[in-house]
């Protein structure tokens, strides 16, 4: 089997999906690996990296026209469809949920394709879940990105000349990015407290170091394989009473509530914000989904009533080795588990194809596509 990558073309995209260290690893296997001319360039990877890995670097209308499977880290544009061979496999992130359009190009050039971002949260699909290691470098990043527009340090610091307090940190969320946050910021000696409502997520915070700010319990509050799908508008507005005191005293706030699917719920209000401290940072980590407060904008730095907000839209990205490593190492996983050198399995009902597979030869596969089509 052939398969190749293709350079990204999103905006604030620096990762690429395979590195070299995987394609040898991969035509060790008997897989061939086919490079985009360039394609790992912003992840400091190159072209003479992958010639000696085993690769063979090309064009894209080569890749796009001969390969069985075509890989990508964000989903595929219709211009990239329309130059796809019908008997090729697509596998990316997809976030087919909201990208109808794209789902269904695929399916109209008779492509079959698998989206990353479904695969099932499941103990042997550990090592396949990219949502996770990527958002784990985004939860340490965004901390640094905090500490960089912060205008003091986060230890407590005992001078000669005085006490230095240490700064306070707020995070709302407690999943992968979250987690790492938390350890992030108390590993730079801030005091951290922590937002989620999901009470489970209290041992978690704790073990971390974290003061777990409590919720009031609701029962709007709908949960789906570890994620939160939706909260009522009232428990939203409890959330926010809760939180106007931590956000008052909050130095530096950081956001990472998503919900799979739909725009990111709002958080932080404009009134929230005027409330802040005077040199105050917002990290939201939210913004390519609408953002988790209401000033946020994407890919700006903005300034309210002097509150840095922060509207990075992908932050693994910014970390471009450590982020197009983890990807590849989870995309080379998912690749041996769904075919060997000399094809796919196509083992349809099993959990981790099901769950991830979005288009089977045209066809719209997946249930949650199926049910709402």
């Amino acid at each position: 089997m052939k398969i190749g990558v293709i350079k990204e073309s999103k905006e604030y995209e620096k990762r690429v999906a395979l590195t070299p260290d995987v394609c040898r690893t991969l035509i060790g296997k008997g897989f061939e690996c086919l490079i985009e001319e360039g394609a790992g360039e912003a992840s400091f990877l190159t072209n003479q990296g992958y010639s000696e890995a085993g690769a063979l670097i090309t064009d894209k209308k080569t890749i796009s026209t001969s390969c069985d499977i075509i890989l990508k880290v964000n989903p595929f544009t219709k211009e990239e469809i329309d130059g796809l061979d019908k008997k090729v496999t697509c596998i990316s992130l997809m976030y087919a949920q909201t990208q109808p359009d794209i789902i269904s190009a695929l399916a109209a050039k008779g492509c079959s394709a698998f989206s990353v971002d479904a695969i099932p949260r499941i103990s042997r699909a550990q090592k396949m879940d990219v949502l996770s290691s990527q958002a784990n470098l985004a939860g340490y990043k965004s901390v640094i990105i905090g500490a960089y527009h912060l205008g003091k340090i986060f230890p407590l610091l005992m001078t000669a000349a005085g006490t230095l307090k240490p700064a306070k940190v707020v995070i709302m969320g407690a999943g992968v990015a979250g987690l790492q946050a938390i350890a992030t910021a108390k590993r730079l000696g801030a005091i951290v407290e922590v937002s989620d409502i999901r009470p489970e997520t209290k041992e978690q915070v704790e073990s971390l170091g974290g003061k777990f700010i409590e919720m009031p319990k609701d029962d709007s509050v709908k949960l789906e394989g570890g994620y939160v799908k939706g909260v009522s508008d009232d428990f939203l507005r409890k959330q926010q009473e809760v939180l106007n005191k931590h956000f008052s005293e909050a130095d530096l706030v950081i956001t990472t509530a998503l919900i799979p699917g739909r725009k990111a719920p709002v958080l932080i209000s404009e009134e929230q914000v005027s409330k802040m401290k005077n040199g105050a940072v917002i990290v939201d980590m939210a913004v390519e989904q609408g953002g988790n407060c209401a000033c946020s904008e994407y890919g700006k730095i903005v300034v309210k009533n002097g509150v840095t907000i922060v509207g990075e839209p992908n932050i693994p990205s910014m970390l471009p080795l450590n982020a197009s490593d983890l990807f590849a190492k989870n995309v080379l996983d998912f690749i041996t588990h769904l075919a060997t050198k000399d094809g796919f399995k196509w083992e349809l009902d099993e959990e981790i194809t099901k769950g991830s597979l979005m288009v089977h030869n045209g066809k719209v596969v997946h249930p949650s596509l199926v049910q709402t089509s």
